[in-house]
């Protein structure tokens, strides 16, 4: 049975300060024309999330992937809002709060710190326990590191960046497809 494969992309500004999580977001939507892709910073740039309607998304899913650049060690503020709205109590936890039990979850992430400069997944510990309490199951995690925004100025680094971000890409995107 082929799976549905929600990705949600948790970057603030995909329109203008992004790269690597932009041609992530590309490629992804280009090999898995079955998937549904959500932008939340072009949904919700008020962070006022509609409940309903990602509760709905998230229904639909098997797999859904969270992709989004790390800052201060967490997910951004947009991506955590989304979380806080629509993982309520009664729909993913609770004596009644069983939506999401058995739908697995990938967490995709960039950084524009080095790949070797931290034990990354220490910091997604939070994310592990949020699949223990909902009953979801921890698909990994994929991530690259060095895809600083800010690098995208010098044309070398910019396409450093680019390649990066495509060959990340390739990586989620055979993860999803043994999902399948």
């Amino acid at each position: 049975m082929k799976k549905n494969i929600l990705i949600i992309c948790g970057h603030t500004n995909t329109t203008s300060d992004s790269v690597a999580n932009k041609t992530i977001m590309e490629q992804l939507e280009t090999a898995l024309p079955g998937s549904r892709t959500v932008y939340l910073d072009r949904l919700y740039p008020d962070f006022r999330i509609n409940t309903a309607a990602e509760q709905e998304r998230l229904l639909w899913a098997d797999v859904i992937v969270l992709q989004f650049p790390v800052y201060w060690f967490s997910m951004p503020s947009l991506l955590h809002r989304w979380m806080e709205e629509t993982f309520l109590h009664g729909f993913s936890h609770g004596s009644t709060g069983d939506k999401l039990r058995g739908k697995t979850l990938i967490i995709s992430y960039t950084s524009g710190a080095p790949a070797d400069a931290m034990d990354w997944e220490s910091f997604f510990a939070n994310l592990r326990a949020t699949c223990q309490f909902t009953g979801m199951e921890w698909g990994g995690s994929i991530g690259t590191g060095g895809v600083s925004y800010h690098m995208r100025n010098d044309p070398q680094q910019l396409a450093e960046i680019s390649e990066k971000a495509s060959q990340h890409a390739q990586r989620l995107i055979d993860l999803l497809k043994s999902c399948n």
